[in-house]
């Protein structure tokens, strides 16, 4: 049986950020500004950084580009920082493929998402997630979002996974609490919120902290956050719960969150460029409006845009 989210001491930290890759304005990897973003967010806070995941545009690079992104995060921060490399696909070979360079790297951890697209069984998703960890050392985090794979994982392949000494790690985002607490309650695998909004009633049943996007944003606040509910200050933690609100909501309600990350990024000047890859496209002038309202009405991020 798991611990308590405030007993635990977490293998990746509490809070980690799901970064955006930063790209110069012809596409390219901008490889100063992404070693900058790193550093900036580990400044700020952060315990760890999942790097090439689906807010990392992973999917529109190549193996060499997401590599190089893995090495440039660990170079930056590794010394200060637990760093999680994306290397999920719907295709097992490939994913064994990107697990072999991330630990050539030298990577803390391993993010594989569910195979999207492709539907497999339960059967099949235990069969990916078990040769994935059988072909590595590295701690893998399995990710959960059956609103992109189109599949959920069911507690009884979360149970037979935990059994596996190299998966260690939930990321959460199907928001499925009565799921998740069977899982939490029989296993003692890690379940990190992979819902910026829900990171208080996770850790409120379990979860030991939040991989994030909105992070990016605001990351003192979620900080703060995060340790006033491990330290049981639950009026603290309801205060931010409210004012990150309308931060959220700009980060994720009005544009995919790469997209709505990188845009306010550029408006705190901690990025030069909001650019993203096709099939992304940048912000239309209304929903840059909507999301400069959003933050224009929160207490925490008016200051922090231009």
């Amino acid at each position: 049986m798991s611990e308590t989210a405030t007993t635990t001491s977490p293998i990746f930290g509490r809070l980690l950020t799901a970064m955006v890759t930063p790209f110069t304005e012809s596409g390219d990897v901008d490889e100063k500004a992404t070693a900058a973003l790193a550093q900036n967010l580990v400044d700020r806070g952060h315990d760890g950084l999942i790097v090439c995941g689906t807010t990392g545009e992973y999917s529109t690079m190549t193996d060499e580009e997401n590599e190089n992104v893995f090495r440039i995060v660990k170079e930056a921060v590794g010394e200060r920082a637990h760093i999680v490399a994306g290397v999920g696909s719907n295709d097992t070979h490939h994913t064994l493929h990107l697990a072999s360079r991330a630990e050539a790297v030298g990577v803390d951890g391993l993010l594989v998402v569910t195979p999207y697209y492709n539907k497999p069984t339960q059967t099949g998703l235990e069969a990916h997630f078990r040769t994935v960890a059988d072909a590595v050392k590295t701690p893998v985090m399995l990710y959960d979002i059956p609103g992109r794979a189109g599949i959920p994982i069911t507690p009884a392949v979360y149970r037979s996974l935990a059994s596996h000494e190299n998966i260690v790690a939930v990321k959460d985002a199907k928001a499925d609490f009565t799921a998740a607490t069977e899982v939490m309650e029989t296993t003692d695998l890690q379940y990190y919120s992979g819902d910026d909004g829900l990171t208080l009633p996770w850790m409120a049943v379990g979860a030991v902290g939040l991989v994030g996007v909105t992070s990016h944003v605001a990351p003192e606040a979620f900080r703060q956050l995060i340790d006033a509910t491990v330290a049981g200050d639950l009026a603290t933690a309801q205060k931010l719960h409210l004012e990150l609100a309308p931060v959220i909501r700009a980060a994720m309600s009005r544009v995919p969150g790469c997209v709505a990350a990188k845009q306010i990024l550029s408006w705190q000047g901690i990025l030069d460029s909001p650019a993203v890859r096709l099939p992304h496209v940048l912000a239309t002038d209304e929903e840059a409006a909507l999301m400069r309202a959003d933050l224009e009405g929160s207490t925490i991020a008016s200051t922090l845009i231009r």
